[in-house]
């Protein structure tokens, strides 16, 4: 699966992002998708993640409320929408995919990841 992120860019404090993935080279709509950040200096962390219809979804504490994960699957297209950012927000934003039909919970694919500013 080749992910390929957009949206990112510089924001104020209180604003909004849409952040885009999409996906080609399998199927789609056999993977779970999420995404995850890495701030400056720190470890990458899980943000939120969607099971393969969209009915399941999981987010970090940090962002509940404020962010939103959607797919598409007729586009072979995940989102992130993100509210109300915070300048703790700022960080390098990747898109990743896990298959959902085998045993393993690891997330195999990962885009190149793109970069979320917000300045306070």
């Amino acid at each position: 699966v080749q992910l390929v992120e957009s949206g990112g860019g510089l924001v104020q404090a209180g604003g909004s992002l849409r952040l885009s993935c999409a996906a080609s080279g399998r199927t789609f709509s056999n993977y779970v998708m999420g995404w995850f950040r890495q701030a400056p200096g720190k470890e990458r962390e899980f943000v939120a993640a969607i099971n393969r219809n969209g009915y399941r979804k999981d987010y970090v504490d940090s962002v509940k409320g404020r962010f939103t994960i959607s797919r598409d699957n007729a586009k072979n297209t995940v989102y992130l929408q993100m509210n109300s950012l915070k300048h703790e927000d700022t960080a390098v934003y990747y898109c990743a995919a896990r298959y959902a039909l085998g045993i393993s919970l690891e997330y195999r694919y990962w885009g190149q990841g793109t970069l979320v500013t917000v300045s306070s």
